[in-house]
């Protein structure tokens, strides 16, 4: 009987992990899913002219989770529509938990790889990966205590008291401190000058850091000056990385899809690639949220890829009219008198809160760096060589879009278009 009873003990905790493997890859597909559905909404706004452009749908959203949580009425009826949100429950919440616990665990797993490495000649480096949330709130204020505590259950996102009715530029400049710090100094001077008020009551944050090294690096001796059409256009020299290896690609209809994992697999950079030189605008028009999920799974092929490196640090976006634009206007308390943030401190006729602007700012730089592979291959025979066919060209020297996107969730932590590389 102990043995039987053994035997189930074990099939049940066999069936138990099964499930909770599914249930947790399942978790993450609300947060991931809205994700890319914001960053493609708000790409197709910001993407109207010629120029570079770097935006982070996870950061953006995770700020807007967090003040989502405090909507109420047709203030929240509205968020949940612009952001792809269930308008009702916490699910979307404990999903945003669960795909930032998906990413620290990728993070860890490619320490541990760096790790068994160290003997060997695989990944050196591990992928670094920091996300953090801070609310700074008005000091005195009647924020509700229920808020307070789901923010920091859900999001990691402790409360910290300022002065803003009597230090308004001095609490901008302790929160651009804290948003440098949390992002090695990458981004400085998120919030510009006049962007906090004495009215300003509270600025819900997040900082997102990502260091991520090539599961196999480009070879920097091959990299030279290439001929890149920026803007589809005139052809200028620019530094221009090449290698040819194992990548994952698919070729579809008007564009050629391929990415470059990074230590451990579970992150890669996609690349979007317009067959025609000046089709980079076409192709936005078609970029969908299912389009990038699809391009998690696509199969490795033999390629000679070269693309050029390149370096952005945009200035701060703000994006209250872009959001506006999407049918998200009672957040911002228009018409007047109509946010409805109840959840977060309590709605009173002549005191109530409601959103005054979202700052975004970004960095990105891509190069050779990565994990440092090298193999030497001479075989002599006589005999019949099986002779490597010809492997797939493929030249970004056009603009492009680009996105760094969790493998697991499809989720894209940056989202963006090159034009000109300089």
């Amino acid at each position: 009987m102990i043995n039987i009873a053994a035997a189930i003990m074990k099939l049940l905790a066999t069936v138990l992990c099964t499930l909770t493997a599914s249930l947790r890859a399942a978790d993450f597909d609300l947060a991931a899913i809205a994700t890319n559905q914001l960053g493609v909404d708000l790409h197709r706004q910001l993407a109207r002219g010629e120029e570079n452009l770097c935006l982070s749908p996870y950061s953006i959203q995770s700020a807007l989770a967090m003040t989502f949580a405090g909507a109420e009425g047709d203030t929240r009826v509205e968020m949940a529509r612009v952001l792809h949100f269930p308008s009702n429950g916490d699910a979307i919440h404990a999903s945003f938990a669960a795909l930032q616990r998906s990413l620290e665990e990728m993070s860890k797993k490619t320490a541990t790889i760096a790790e068994q490495s160290k003997k060997g000649s695989g990944p050196s480096e591990q992928i670094t990966l920091a996300v953090a949330n801070r609310l700074f709130a008005q000091s005195g204020y009647d924020f509700r205590s229920a808020f307070r505590e789901f923010v920091n259950e859900f999001y990691g996102a402790p409360f910290e008291t300022l002065e803003f009715k009597k230090d308004p530029d001095g609490s901008r400049q302790h929160i651009n401190k804290w948003v440098a710090d949390q992002t090695r100094d990458r981004i400085r001077d998120l919030i510009p000058h006049g962007g906090i008020k004495e009215l300003t009551r509270l600025v819900l944050a997040n900082a997102i850091y990502l260091k991520a090294p090539w599961a196999a690096p480009f070879n920097a001796t091959l990299t030279e000056p290439r001929p890149f059409h920026i803007r589809g256009g005139k052809a200028v020299e620019v530094p221009t990385m090449r290698e040819r290896d194992q990548f994952a690609y698919a070729k579809r209809n008007g564009f050629t899809a391929l990415s470059q994992h990074y230590s451990g697999g579970d992150l890669q950079f996609l690349i979007l690639l317009p067959d025609e030189m000046d089709g980079v605008h076409k192709l936005e028009s078609q970029l969908s949220a299912e389009m990038l999920q699809q391009c998690t799974k696509l199969e490795r092929r033999d390629v000679d890829l070269s693309m050029p490196k390149f370096r952005f640090e945009p200035s701060t976006i703000a994006l209250a009219d872009k959001l506006q634009t999407l049918g998200m206007r009672s957040a911002f308390d228009q018409p007047k008198g109509s946010a409805n943030f109840d959840k977060i401190a309590p709605r009173k006729p002549d005191d109530y809160l409601a959103i005054s602007e979202v700052f975004h700012k970004t960095f990105i730089a891509v190069d050779e760096k990565g994990t440092e592979a090298a193999a030497a291959t001479s075989i002599t025979m006589l005999g019949v060589r099986a002779v490597r066919p010809e492997p797939i060209e493929v030249k970004v020297d056009r603009p492009f879009l680009y996105a760094i996107q969790h493998v697991p969730s499809g989720a894209c932590l940056f989202i963006g278009r090159v034009t000109d590389p300089r």
